[in-house]
C-alpha cells in the first residue's frame, strides 16, 4: 500500500477534482495552503516541463531559482516516479495544441 494512501489524502484529491475554473483553483488553494507552498509547487511542474524539454539543472535552476538539490528530487520523480509529471505535462501540451 502507498504510504500516502489514506481516507483523508483521498477526500482531499476529491475536493480538489471538484474545481472547475482557474479562480476556483486560486480561492481552494490560497485558502489551503501558505502563498510559498503553492508557488513551490508551480515552480517544481516548471521544472519537470524544463528537463522533459531536454534544459540542465543549471538553466533550469537559474530559471526557476531552484536548488540543484530539489531539481534532482523533480528529475529523479520524472525517471522513476509514478509518472505524475508526465501525465500532466501531456495533458498541458494537448490542451495548449488546441
Amino acid at each position: 500500500m502507498n504510504r500516502m494512501n489514506s481516507k483523508d489524502i483521498d477526500r482531499l484529491f476529491e475536493a480538489i477534482l471538484t474545481l472547475e475554473t482557474i479562480e476556483e483553483c486560486y480561492k481552494f488553494f490560497e485558502d489551503i495552503c501558505t502563498v510559498k507552498e503553492i508557488q513551490d509547487i508551480a515552480q517544481r511542474l516548471k521544472a519537470a516541463s524544463m528537463l522533459v524539454n531536454g534544459e540542465n539543472y543549471t538553466v533550469v535552476s537559474r530559471e526557476t531559482g531552484m536548488s540543484t538539490a530539489t531539481i534532482s528530487r523533480v528529475n529523479k520523480c520524472l525517471g522513476y516516479g509514478d509518472g505524475g509529471y508526465k501525465l500532466v505535462l501531456d495533458r498541458l501540451d494537448k490542451k495548449d495544441e488546441k
